[in-house]
């Protein structure tokens, strides 16, 4: 029975019941058990319920019979802790906190959410509770029927409480979002609900009858708040032993995608166009130093494999919609500052760098700074937009991220990328006339840029935006690369035609050059009369050389490699060479 891919499924036992693949995380188990509190931030769909559910199963006393079927096939199955199915689990998603009402509202929905999960650790351990004096009710606060179970365990030496908190801070998201500054205060008060939640914990922790806490986030800026709550917490989120707890690593990928393969008899050839596909639009994540292995987004990239497995095609999409609403985050955010909005999409757009401060990351912060144009960047890492270029520079990650960005830029200068576009994407279908096809996105595209971004100008902008255009209308037939690695160098932008489609086998590599208007006059020529650069067909012949290398004739006889120079001059114009 071949596996499958279960995606967006966050029940560890349901994809173990139903044969599906599953990258082993489980080594990171041990780890864990040397912290105390830790708290773990990662940005959405990066598998962080999943990674919950697998410690709840691995903790709960009550399914230590089913041990060997749900964890013997893993590292911790075969390495198992002496702590292993040894406690009562309390497992709370604060996801479904509904944060849309004044600050009573909230509580009761907190309240409600927190007491359903305890009245079920009432009913699943029920044989450790059955002769005690229980006297939960389900009126009583969240905090209070927790201290009251812990006295139970105290006072009868039962079994200690492992307590799993999931999106820890996302319904408070909710209201920083807003910008609610005051129910967001209240909610985060010295003798607010939340802290009082936390500080039980706390006592928890230290009377020993709560094993320890786990807990899960996006943003770190809540916990900050609820720091004299809980200041016992242990952020491990930039620690570089947890790096790749969530997300895959290339290797990891490598064998799920060989598991696949086998499983499914795709076709062997394949194989490189895939894995080129999948590293330049889901991964390219650091999270603790630029040095690190870059990650994929794990629920993205099985986005893609779900399709997949299941048609042995290229889906025409690569960017599942549930990415889309990204963008609304970067509308909420920037939008809170419209001076610096256009500033901080521009320069991502044009440059794929922007500035930050690294103690901005490792310090916490408060929902004031959150909005602040310095924080922008440190914001948008949390949320998983932005990844570490260097020690001074944040970047886009891959190819899903530069799309959305470009989406948001198109937007805030009013730039039409639907109405007219279908007569020259057609035209390139028909004739693959890269010429024409440059010319109409001048013509249609360049032309609507407003002047001040011309100023700003570089390579890299006409790049990203070309692709973009072509990418929204030609995925049917074609993939994309963007700026790939080969001995010699990065390539700027290159065209493959999808393994299934009529354009199979073909590349077009193309490398963009930019001259400002000054420059072009202090070179003492004019569009017209400036010719192809020997400097220029050397460095794009080493990419092809590079690509020849990695697709021999022998074994791909129907690549079909053609290479283009395209050099831009401000706004004044632009040459298209072929090589």
């Amino acid at each position: 029975m071949k596996k499958r891919i279960l995606y967006g499924n966050a029940n560890y036992e349901e994809i173990i019941s139903k044969n599906g693949y599953f990258v082993d995380k489980t080594h990171y188990i041990e780890k864990l058990e040397n912290l105390s509190n830790p708290v773990f931030l990662r940005p959405r769909r990066f598998g962080k319920s999943l990674w919950c559910r697998i410690l709840e199963c691995y903790y709960n006393i009550r399914q230590k019979d089913d041990f060997e079927r749900l964890f013997g096939h893993t590292y911790i199955g075969k390495n198992p802790t002496p702590l292993r199915n040894s406690f009562f689990v309390l497992h709370l998603d604060f996801s479904v906190v509904d944060p849309n009402g004044n600050i009573s509202y909230i509580e009761n929905s907190f309240n409600h959410i927190c007491n359903t999960a305890i009245q079920s650790v009432l009913r699943r351990y029920s044989q450790w509770f059955k002769d005690k004096s229980v006297n939960l009710k389900f009126e009583n606060s969240a905090a209070q029927n927790i201290n009251d179970i812990l006295a139970l365990i105290s006072d009868f030496d039962l079994p200690r409480l492992y307590i799993i908190i999931d999106e820890y801070d996302n319904f408070a998201n909710q209201l920083i979002i807003a910008r609610d500054d005051k129910l967001y205060r209240e909610l985060t008060a010295d003798d607010g609900f939340l802290k009082t939640f936390f500080k039980i914990l706390k006592e928890g922790r230290k009377t020993g009858a709560i094993s320890n806490v786990f807990i899960t986030g996006v943003l770190p800026i809540t916990m900050d708040e609820l720091a004299s709550g809980f200041n016992i917490a242990q952020f491990i989120s930039l620690e570089p032993d947890f790096e790749a707890m969530l997300g895959f690593t290339q290797t990891e990928t490598d064998i799920l995608l060989d598991e696949i393969y086998l499983d499914y008899e795709i076709e062997p050839s394949t194989r490189k166009q895939i894995g080129e596909l999948i590293k330049t639009h889901y991964n390219g994540y650091c999270f603790t130093n630029c040095n690190s292995e870059p990650l994929y987004n794990s629920t993205m990239l099985l986005y893609f494999l779900y399709w997949f497995c299941n048609y042995k095609n290229i889906p025409k999409h690569l960017t599942d919609l549930n990415l889309r609403t990204d963008l609304s985050w970067i509308r909420r955010l920037t939008g809170s500052n419209p001076n610096c909005t256009e500033e901080f999409v521009n320069q991502l757009t044009i440059n794929n760098a922007i500035r930050y401060d690294d103690r901005f990351l490792v310090t916490k912060f408060d929902m004031h700074q959150f909005f602040h144009k310095d924080f922008f960047p440190v914001s948008f890492f949390y949320l998983g937009m932005l990844t570490r270029y260097d020690d001074f520079y944040l970047k886009l990650p891959n190819l899903n991220m530069r799309q959305i960005f470009v989406e948001y830029f198109n937007e805030l200068h009013r730039i039409d990328v639907s109405t007219k576009y279908a007569e020259m994407m057609q035209g390139f279908i028909d004739t693959l006339n890269i010429y024409q096809l440059f010319e109409d996105y001048w013509s249609l595209y360049v032309s609507q840029l407003p002047e001040a971004i011309f100023q700003k100008m570089n390579e890299n902008f006409y790049r990203t935006t070309f692709f973009e255009l072509c990418s929204r209308y030609l995925s049917s037939w074609f993939t994309f690369n963007v700026e790939r690695s080969y001995p010699q160098g990065r390539s700027d932008l290159e065209f493959v035609g999808k393994y299934h489609e009529r354009f199979a086998g073909v590349r077009i590599v193309i490398e963009f050059k930019y001259f400002s208007n000054a420059e072009l006059k202090k070179m003492q020529k004019t569009i017209k009369n400036f010719e192809l650069r020997k400097e220029d067909t050397v460095q794009i012949a080493g990419y092809v050389q590079g690509l020849k290398a990695e697709y021999p004739l022998s074994e791909y006889p129907n690549i079909k490699i053609s290479q283009y120079v395209i050099y831009c001059f401000g706004n004044k114009g632009f040459r298209v060479f072929e090589v």
